[in-house]
């Protein structure tokens, strides 16, 4: 253990300390908060609706302000005397609606589109204006009449209670498949990128003559982990900061289990693939013949992140998210995704707990012995039959 703690440190050190390292995790780190504050700006803007009003319609600005509230939308009412000025301001972008004419026959500009919504509610206006009018030329009192409408309601019921947070639920779900498929696959290749570069540079042989050959593929998986985990808590750590400080809301609970659950995952699922690309990895002796080695276990995860990530954003909760969350070579992707998103089971989640584990001791113990039999090869790839035979 201590052998193995040693060849760990050392390769968390080279890892940590390289320039690569270092400036990936910051893009990562730009991308990530860019991203937090591209899509809380567009939000905020989605939500913002600026709107101009001339002449007549000065008159519907506390009917606007009512309805644009009951749309979730938040509005900036200004009263324009010249409508020559409020179509300049239409066209710089300063006002999104510009209204003219009466209430019950609104003109809208707009520079290109108005907000569904918006139209909707403009729409909706116009018409209770002339129904307005038409009951009063019924004698009809209009606000008894709508009392009345608006009291009729249909009556619904539902087999499930919805959820209130499930958007939300599920964008943390999807954003931690994302992570997870991108640090497992980063991490797994750079230990088959290790493995083939010591065999070229005929490092391993040297190495070898003071450790076993099973003592250098653990140490090796566990520094690169390692170094995987830390820069997931970065970004993670970062991440949950932006959304704080930009105010984008989070769900707390959520977001801090799906932290923890991510980062065991993602070290199951990390030394379940790196063991399989440090087997392959040993394979070949030259950095060209490393990628025919590479690709089969690359596309496998590939497959298991598409196929996931497509049905988990149509319906989580079906029978394909949870059968393949319960293959153990993609629980490690999807399973914490389906957590998020709430709908997996506890005896699912163990089930797949299991799995993995069984499944990485038995990886484990084969890419071992790969490893073993194929480190010290040299020339054309070695055969997988041959390795295993030793």
């Amino acid at each position: 253990m201590r052998t193995i703690a040693l060849v760990a440190k050392r390769e968390l050190d080279a890892r940590l300390r390289r320039r690569s390292f270092v400036i990936g995790t910051i893009v990562i780190l730009v991308v990530l908060c860019g991203y937090l504050l591209f899509q809380h700006n567009l939000v905020g803007d989605a939500n913002k609706v600026r709107i101009g009003l001339t002449g007549q319609t000065a008159g519907i600005a506390q009917e606007l302000q009512a309805g644009t509230a009951r749309i979730g939308k938040e509005t900036q009412i200004a009263v324009v005397s010249d409508p020559e000025e409020g179509m300049a301001d239409v066209q710089n972008d300063r006002l999104d609606v510009l209204l003219s004419g009466n209430a019950a026959n609104l003109d809208v500009l707009v520079k290109s589109d108005v907000d569904p919504q918006v139209r909707a509610l403009l729409n909706g206006i116009s018409q209770q204006q002339v129904l307005n009018a038409k009951l009063l030329e019924a004698g009809l009192d209009p606000a008894q009449v709508m009392s009345e409408v608006d009291s009729a309601q249909i009556t619904v019921s539902t087999i499930d209670t919805p959820d209130p947070e499930r958007t939300q639920r599920l964008a943390i779900g999807l954003i931690t498949v994302f992570l997870l498929f991108f640090a497992i696959q980063t991490y797994g290749g750079l230990v088959a990128q290790g493995v083939v570069e010591e065999k070229a540079g005929r490092v391993v042989e040297m190495v070898l003559s003071t450790v076993r050959p099973w003592q250098l593929i653990l140490g090796k998986v566990l520094g690169l982990g390692l170094t995987g985990l830390v820069q997931i808590g970065i970004l993670a750590v970062a991440g949950l900061a932006v959304a704080s400080s930009t105010g984008i809301h989070l769900l707390s609970s959520v977001a801090t289990g799906t932290v923890w659950w991510g980062l065991l995952w993602y070290v199951l699922g990390f030394f379940l693939y790196a063991m399989v690309y440090a087997a392959a990895g040993s394979l070949v002796s030259r950095q060209e013949d490393a990628a025919s080695v590479i690709t089969p276990v690359t596309m496998v995860l590939t497959i298991g992140f598409v196929a996931g990530f497509t049905v988990l954003l149509r319906n989580p909760a079906g029978d394909a998210a949870r059968t393949l969350s319960l293959i153990p070579l993609f629980s490690p992707i999807l399973m914490p995704g389906r957590m998020a998103i709430g709908t997996a089971t506890g005896w699912e989640t163990a089930l797949s707990l299991v799995l993995t584990l069984a499944l990485g001791a038995l990886l484990t113990w084969v890419g071992s012995r790969i490893y073993r039999n194929a480190v010290l090869h040299m020339g054309s790839r070695l055969k997988l039959a041959d390795a295993l035979r030793g």
